[in-house]
């Protein structure tokens, strides 16, 4: 870990008292997180489960697995950490001759450690060179899909991926650019989205080019894939009455989240509606203001 960094100031665990009296974590239980992430969530699973549960928790964050086996240096013991994805869950967990867990949890949103220090181009806030992986083995980076596809592409991603309304003027102004000078950095890009948007036209609550950047992040990493895969290959791992958590931070994954959930014969909803932070919690981290927490149990 880099000198000085701490990881407790640049990461805090969304609805974790929340997660954890779901998926109830008990001495001999074995658990999954599907995005060790800096590894709170991990921390506090294995801490509950003490002294014998174990956690198999996936990240395909490299950086990410580097700072978090510090953290959790003190159960390494009863951890296996995996690099791939949670859409991997079956190959992941059949490479570790796991058939059965008491508990799944899926944290979807972006890391601390990816806006604050990842240099990728996640955050807009910094002029940094637009990648956007999670993975730095993959092939498509932020820069490729901008420089690649057709202007009509780019419109849908936007709409689909970002919701923003203002696609298809964004993605003609990217089109209109590229012809002369390629996409590389966040700051060429926000200024792009910026002239392109109408000032009437710019959002109040948060930037202009917020849709686009999570849009971009979405499309590069196949993220609303990777989500239903882990909600249709997970269930099959739980046991009766083992719990799968996700926290969801925007309305396309929630929707996937409730639909999936809804649909799955083997599984009973737990929430009816999704559980929100509470006000304490959003004061001490604005990022947890959009988390949305889902819950079913394996029947």
């Amino acid at each position: 870990m880099p000198s000085g960094v701490d990881i407790d100031k640049i990461h805090t665990s969304v609805l974790l008292s929340e997660t954890l009296e779901f998926i109830n974590p008990t001495p001999g239980g074995v658990y999954v997180d599907g995005t060790l992430g800096l590894g709170g969530h991990s921390e506090a699973i294995l801490e509950r489960s003490g002294p014998d549960g174990e956690v198999v928790a996936f990240e395909w964050d490299e950086s990410a697995i580097e700072k978090a086996q510090i953290r959790l240096s003190p159960y390494k013991n009863r951890l296996k950490i995996i690099r791939r994805n949670f859409a991997d869950i079956s190959e992941g967990l059949d490479e570790v001759e796991m058939t059965a867990i008491d508990g799944l949890l899926v944290d979807v949103g972006l890391s601390s450690l990816q806006l604050d220090m990842g240099g990728r181009g996640f955050s807009f806030q910094r002029d940094e060179i637009l990648d956007m992986r999670m993975d730095n083995r993959k092939n498509i980076t932020a820069q490729s899909v901008l420089a690649t596809c057709s202007q009509m592409e780019l419109a849908d991603i936007f709409f689909y991926y970002g919701e923003e309304r203002q696609a298809r003027p964004i993605a003609s102004a990217i089109v209109e650019y590229r012809a002369r000078k390629a996409i590389k950095t966040t700051k060429e890009l926000v200024s792009i989205i910026s002239r392109a948007v109408p000032k009437r036209y710019h959002p109040k609550k948060i930037h202009v080019a917020t849709k686009v950047f999570q849009a971009l992040r979405i499309a590069v990493n196949t993220e609303l894939e990777n989500l239903a895969r882990i909600l249709e290959d997970g269930v099959r791992f739980l046991k009766p009455g083992a719990r799968f958590c996700v926290i969801s931070f925007h309305s396309l994954e929630d929707r996937i989240v409730k639909v999936k959930f809804k649909n799955n014969i083997e599984l009973e909803v737990l929430t009816t509606k999704a559980i929100m932070p509470s006000p304490e919690e959003i004061a001490g981290n604005k990022r947890s203001r959009s988390a949305r927490l889902r819950v079913a149990q394996k029947k």
